[in-house]
Parts: C-alpha cells; sequence; structure tokens
C-alpha cells in the first residue's frame, strides 16, 4: 500500500472537497432554476404525445431557462419573449384543438410548437415566474389590438404579457405580434381590457384587484390544474 506524504493528502482532499463543492453547488443552481417544475415528468410526457421533437422543444426550454437564470429580471423578458416568438407559429384555436377557446399549457404549446396569442403569453408567463420573477409583477392582459396600426379599424380581442418593474409603473408589453418589448406608451394599438395572474384580475387601468382569476375564469382555474398534473406548480 503507498502512503501518501501529509503534503500529498492535504493537496488530494482540497482538491477532492473543490470538486465536491462544485457538484454540490451545481445541484443547488439546478433546484433553484427548477423550482415548481419536474422536468422528468414533462420530458415523458413530451415522448408520449408529441415524440421526438416534444422532447426536443422540451430540453430547448430547459437550456434558455438554465442560461437566463442568473440574468437581470429584464434580460430575462428578452431572452423568454425570443424564445417563444421563435420557437412558436401563430395560429387558430379551431385547427390546433379541435375547441374555438382553448388555453394550452406550456407543455402543449411546446409539442405543438404554435399556438394563439393566449399560448404565448401564458408561456412567457410561466416561464418568467419559474425563473424567479414575482407573479406581482407580471400580468396575463386581454387588451383591444387594432390590426394595422393605431389608425386602423381592424379591431380584435388579443391577449399580451404585461411586466411591472414597480407598482404604478408603466408596464412593458411582451407580445407575439412585433419581437421586440416595448412599453405600454408606445404601444397605442393596444387598448386594455383587463388583466389577471395568480393574484388577482385587474379591470382596465384600476390599481387595486377586482377579484380572484381561479374564481372569475374558468379557462384559467382549468389550466392551473393541468400544468399541476404535468409537473409545473
Amino acid at each position: 500500500m503507498v502512503i501518501q506524504s501529509p503534503v500529498r493528502q492535504f493537496r488530494s482532499l482540497a482538491l477532492n472537497t473543490g470538486w465536491l463543492r462544485g457538484v454540490i453547488c451545481l445541484i443547488l443552481l439546478n433546484s433553484v432554476v427548477f423550482a415548481g417544475v419536474n422536468f422528468d415528468r414533462l420530458l415523458q410526457l413530451a415522448n408520449q404525445r408529441y415524440g421526438e421533437s416534444g422532447v426536443a422543444a422540451v430540453n430547448a426550454w430547459r437550456d434558455m431557462m438554465t442560461q437566463a437564470e442568473a440574468q437581470p429580471e429584464v434580460a430575462k423578458l428578452r431572452r423568454v419573449n425570443e424564445f417563444f416568438n421563435r420557437k412558436m407559429r401563430s395560429g387558430d384555436d379551431k385547427l390546433i384543438w379541435g375547441e374555438p377557446d382553448y388555453w394550452a399549457t406550456p407543455l402543449e404549446s411546446l409539442g405543438q410548437a404554435k399556438g394563439d396569442c393566449e399560448d404565448f403569453a401564458i408561456a412567457k408567463y410561466v416561464t418568467l415566474k419559474l425563473l424567479g420573477v414575482p407573479s406581482e409583477k407580471l400580468r396575463l392582459t386581454y387588451v383591444r389590438a387594432r390590426i394595422g396600426g393605431a389608425q386602423s379599424t381592424v379591431v380584435q380581442a388579443h391577449m399580451i404579457l404585461s411586466y411591472y418593474a414597480a407598482p404604478g409603473d408603466e408596464p412593458l408589453v411582451l407580445d407575439n405580434l412585433i419581437s421586440d418589448i416595448r412599453p405600454a406608451s408606445r404601444r397605442p394599438d393596444l387598448t386594455t381590457v383587463f388583466g389577471f395572474n395568480t393574484e388577482g384580475l385587474w379591470v382596465g387601468g384600476a390599481g387595486a384587484p377586482a377579484a380572484s382569476a381561479t374564481q372569475r375564469l374558468s379557462k384559467w382555474q382549468s389550466l392551473l390544474v393541468r400544468m399541476r398534473e404535468e409537473g409545473i406548480e
């Protein structure tokens, strides 16, 4: 048996301790990034429902979040907005799901690689929450959108994601109609109807919530249940 000198034993212990510390840090980092999401469950369901393309989409989502986790909130907004605007194509619920108005979970949107405005906004909202952005800063917002510009007479119902850096601040708008994130004042084509999140429901530009979204919006309640079943809290 070879007996190491005290100096070699110390160096060996230091190296092993450093390696172990690195492994522990990596495990802790991943636990922070992915708190609230069971990727093993999501990948299993993605494979069952959508095959290799679904698994690849979920892995790409996880990779994006890993890269974005340590960044400032505004950088997270840009990454998440860009990810879903590039990964998904706009489509009609009737053609995708066979229903006139279906709210998809992030897994369903990633698996189909397409969705309508609600699906884009929901996927961005859930992802930013998983990345640690407080829900009180985020609202899924129904608007009346003038298609073709602020002076257009063509108006349709539309959903965006609004981000409030602080209570009372002008929100930033994350949208699938345009690629860049703009303050609400630079989106004169949008008129707010109401917004909501897990904390409540706001009508128009009200400062205080008017009701509970889970009680008033059955589709939101159903969505939260289906997400929990898929592994997202």
